[in-house]
């Protein structure tokens, strides 16, 4: 038992070199792996609540920009519209002023040609009374 003695205080020994020497710093290696995984792990759960964050606030401002420009383009389609209707208000205007400034032409000229016409036809009926009437007097005669 004596020759054994010596054996378990060197492997006493052995154990607590191999404890603080292999074991003590592979645990603190370990806990610092995993600590850092952890880290890591909460760093891109951070980072990608974040993202979609910064994604919501994103769309949030797409759909507002989307709404201001479809906004404009109501806008923009509304005066076009106007514009669009004030032109034909005034092209159907000036359409009506030209039509009634004709039709004031062709009742002046329409006048004046009955006038013409008449003073023509009372022209033309004396000749012919006058014609009628030589022919009569030629053949009383």
């Amino acid at each position: 038992m004596q020759k054994a003695i010596p054996t378990i205080i060197i492997l006493i020994l052995v154990f607590w070199y191999f404890r603080a020497m292999l074991f003590a710093p592979l645990a603190r290696i370990l806990k610092q792996r995993d600590e850092l995984t952890a880290g890591a792990r909460r760093a891109a759960e951070k980072s990608l609540a974040l993202a979609e964050e910064k994604q919501r606030e994103y769309e949030r401002k797409f759909a507002d920009a989307r709404g201001d420009v479809y906004k404009l383009q109501e806008e923009t389609r509304r005066k076009w519209l106007e514009e669009q209707t004030a032109q034909i208000a005034d092209a159907r205007k000036r359409s009506e002023e030209t039509v009634r400034g004709a039709k004031e032409k062709i009742a002046a000229e329409a006048a004046s040609a009955r006038g013409n016409l008449t003073e023509v036809s009372a022209g033309l009926a004396q000749e012919i009374v006058a014609a009628i009437l030589e022919r009569r007097a030629g053949s009383a005669e």
